[in-house]
């Protein structure tokens, strides 16, 4: 299957116009008509045609393209960061949510002791180390990985 006929078939397996491709993907509708006519995409425009497509950047171009499973991994990379981080706000918006109720529930029930106040701290002093590690110490940490495995195979 040639490179045109393989982002044609894409498109058409998913029932899409050469409009809505465009759309889902960011492009204008001549690109995507140029891309089928056959010019050759460049690493962004695969990127954002694998990504549409939900297939590897690697399995659009063909296998003489290089450089494919880098732009491949960088693309996991970032939706894994995208992840962490969407898991990081729910623990937050959860967090806020329970200490509400938490705070209301103590209230009621024993006015003169603050026990929701103590939740409340420990799990905001969780949550900061949990975005400390989330935000500020991941790339620290990856920086400092890679140092030590160049270091270790200098040797």
């Amino acid at each position: 299957m040639s490179d045109t006929n393989k982002f044609r078939s894409l498109r058409l397996a998913r029932a899409w116009s050469q409009e809505q491709l465009a759309e889902l993907s960011g492009m204008s509708v001549r690109t995507v008509q140029r891309i089928e006519n056959g010019d050759q995409p460049s690493l962004e425009t695969l990127s954002a045609l694998a990504a549409v497509f939900e297939v590897s950047v690697a399995d659009l171009s063909g296998p003489d393209a290089h450089g494919d499973d880098a732009l491949d991994q960088k693309i996991a990379e970032a939706k894994s960061k995208i992840a962490e981080e969407g898991r990081f706000y729910r623990s937050v918006i959860t967090a806020v949510v329970v200490c509400a109720l938490l705070l209301v529930l103590n209230h009621f029930t024993a006015p003169a002791s603050a026990w929701s106040l103590w939740v409340a701290g420990i799990w905001c002093a969780l949550l900061v180390i949990r975005g400390m590690r989330t935000f500020v110490l991941r790339g620290l940490i990856s920086r400092w990985q890679q140092k030590r495995l160049r270091r270790m195979l200098r040797r």
